[in-house]
């Protein structure tokens, strides 16, 4: 066989077979060339779910005379003109297809008028013949398209097609896209005649509030909280519903980039990681979000509908939408919790939650920041939760579940336990089962070991009984019997000895050269963040920057505090800003406080700060102090692999020096008490 190149009408057949997939695609391609032109005002109207007629109005800024036969053309685009404008696509349309696709596979009429034109023309394109005829017409300024007897011409394709409701309700879908993409273009459709859909232009917040309603229904506005947040040139804005809004069908899930409708892979994984703590497996989120990026920084050009993208720099993309996701569903559940707090100011702090009714009413809504005029929350850069200091860098690895900053459990987020974590309801049911158990004479054994008798009990007990911790504020001399050389975990002659089990998940049991000995595991982890912070006396702690700086309101007075304290501050690795009178930016941590929750950890240091300033000033080993006590993160559950991790962190960061804080850290362990048990039996 020898090669040849192909007719032109053959190579537009194969092209219409990527642009053109059904009716939808062609509205798709032709209200876009309708935005690209400028237009304000969008008619369409459609016969048959579309295979009979489709005809597209607009009032942009049509098309010369001298150039509508060439518009019908392959490869024929106003849109680019160089290499360089494919590196920084901003129109929606650039290949030049679509219109001589079309023509090839139905009976296209393209009528134009200029404001330079005096009267309007008119081209018409029949299928496969492609022959072009232009004759004069009457028409405003703008360009109507109308695509009558779609695939005419290629029965097996016609032959695919739904019925006209299926196929209209996919023209109806992808106008709600649209409408939702450009809110100052007005779009009207209509089926047969009749009117369907009407998107009104929005010029003002009570229409846009209007317009995202009809696209996404009441509910998902009274559910979504506003998001707007910026980075290094890259800004997402828009709403995303709360954990009450989510939905059992992910059909309201709305993602532009560059105002560009997109379906893609890594956007949909960043935003769905976003909700990982938030929703039940079989929940999904709604979402109306917008992506504005430099054009240079994505890839357009990469999926034959454009309905995927390439970042250049696809980490930070990833972790910055994802932490913008997880930092407003964060500030949501703390802002629910704290209204539910004060609404109930006699409960306790794990017991102030409402239920989900209660913290979407109107008083509680109207206590929250909004930018437009409609019941839908607020969270933007000047008022998030906290920082990026919980996500990863963008050269590390993707964040996780683990690192994003605000458990289930802290959030509260799931109502079926408002105010409490899992853990706490565990904890809690399994206090109740062993009552149950030992008042009916029962005692389970676990992971299928027999039930010890009542002897062993006893004797477990006395082992088990150990003289009272004393507080921080009691100084006890260390047990003459320890000894005061530390080396590595392991050793049972020497350092903290042989880390042999866990005893009531907060307890190391270890044996060393005279005895056994329990470790407070809480203890040792204030004693290792506090090993850390020593360093900022000597050497000063590495300042690690914020991925997106995090914005905070701040009266006068604690900018002044802040400044007072800004040397002290920086000596721990802790960089704040002052961005205006009324607000400070949160620049950067140190490590030991990459995890922490910002939006309570600095308005307690500036309460820190201003109580002492009243007195004193506070003293670097007083903030020392307070920040280790912060930067502890206890845990009701530890592992002995997290136990052992610890302890060898405790000896690294004290050395010789971990010897005087064994009156805080061990207790010893009777065997004797225990030994002596088993004689009696």
């Amino acid at each position: 066989m020898t090669i040849q190149i192909l007719p032109a009408r053959l190579a537009n057949q194969i092209a219409a077979g990527e642009v053109v997939e059904r009716p939808a695609s062609v509205v798709k391609e032709l209200v876009e060339n309708s935005i690209d032109a400028g237009a304000t005002r969008i008619d369409v109207d459609i016969e048959k779910g579309g295979s009979k007629l489709i005809r597209i109005r607009d009032n942009g800024s049509g098309i010369n005379k001298d150039e509508l036969e060439l518009a019908l053309s392959r490869h024929a685009t106003s849109k680019i003109t160089c290499l360089d404008d494919l590196e920084a696509i901003i129109s929606l349309g650039f290949r030049g297809e679509a219109l001589a696709s079309i023509s090839s596979v139905s009976r296209l009429t393209l009528t134009s008028r200029t404001q330079q034109q005096t009267e309007a023309w008119s081209a018409y394109a029949e299928g496969r013949d492609m022959a072009v005829q232009v004759k004069p017409a009457a028409h405003p300024v703008g360009t109507t398209v109308e695509v009558v007897d779609l695939f005419f011409n290629t029965p097996a394709r016609r032959k695919f097609l739904r019925t006209d409701k299926t196929e209209f309700s996919h023209i109806d879908e992808l106008l709600k896209r649209i409408a939702l993409s450009r809110f100052d273009v007005a779009i009207t459709l209509r089926h047969n005649g009749t009117m369907v859909r009407q998107y009104r232009a929005a010029t003002n917040d009570a229409q846009r509030e209007r317009r995202l309603a009809a696209a996404c229904g009441s509910q998902f506005v009274k559910t979504a909280v506003e998001v707007s947040l910026e980075h290094q040139g890259l800004t997402l804005r828009g709403w995303i519903c709360t954990p009450q809004g989510a939905r059992a069908q992910n059909d309201i899930q709305h993602c532009f980039v560059n105002q560009r409708m997109m379906k893609d892979k890594l956007i949909n994984h960043a935003i769905r990681q976003g909700y990982e703590a938030s929703l039940r497996s079989d929940q999904f989120a709604a979402y109306v979000l917008y992506i504005d990026i430099d054009p240079h920084q994505v890839d357009v050009n990469v999926h034959p509908a454009k309905h995927e993208v390439r970042f250049h720099q696809a980490r930070l993309v990833h972790d910055f939408i994802y932490q913008a996701v997880a930092d407003a569903l964060m500030q949501v559940a703390a802002e629910q919790a704290h209204d539910a707090q004060y609404s109930h100011p006699e409960a306790g702090e794990y017991e102030t939650a409402t239920d989900s009714t209660q913290l979407d009413s109107p008083a509680h809504r109207s206590a929250s920041t909004s930018s437009i005029s409609m019941p839908t929350k607020t969270i933007s850069s000047t008022a998030e939760p906290r920082g990026f200091a919980s996500s990863r860098s963008v050269e590390g690895t993707s964040p996780s579940s683990d690192s994003s900053a605000y458990s289930k459990a802290e959030a509260n987020v799931d109502s079926r336990y408002p105010g409490q974590s899992e853990g706490t309801e565990w904890r809690a049911q399994s206090d109740t089962t062993s009552k149950t158990n030992t008042h009916r004479g029962e005692t389970k054994a676990r992971f299928g070991e027999a039930a010890p008798s009542y002897s062993e009990q006893r004797a477990y007990k006395a082992l088990m009984t150990t003289p009272v911790v004393p507080t921080q504020h009691e100084v006890a001399e260390p047990p003459k019997a320890f000894s005061k050389t530390p080396i590595s975990v392991g050793h049972v002659d020497k350092g903290l000895g042989k880390a042999l089990a866990i005893v009531s998940s907060k307890y190391l049991l270890l044996q060393r050269i005279d005895g056994f000995a329990l470790l407070d595991l809480d203890a040792a982890a204030y004693l290792s963040i506090l090993g850390q912070m020593r360093f900022a006396s000597s050497e000063g702690l590495k300042a690690q920057p914020l991925l997106i700086p995090q914005a905070l309101p701040a009266s006068a007075q604690e900018i002044k505090l802040l400044a007072q304290y800004d040397a002290l501050l920086q000596q721990f690795g802790i960089v704040i800003r002052k961005k205006s009178s009324s607000q400070i930016m949160v620049m950067a941590v140190c490590q030991p406080l990459r995890k922490h929750n910002l939006q309570h950890f600095v308005p307690a240091l500036l309460d820190v700060l201003a109580q002492k300033g009243e007195q004193d000033v506070l003293s670097e080993e007083q903030l020392m102090d307070w920040l280790a006590v912060q930067a502890t993160q206890k845990t009701d559950d530890y592992g002995l692999s997290q136990a052992i991790t610890l302890i060898t962190e405790l000896e690294h960061c004290w050395q010789d020096q971990l010897a005087a804080h064994f009156s805080t850290l061990l207790r010893p362990v009777d065997v004797a008490t225990a030994i002596e048990a088993f004689k009696h039996d």
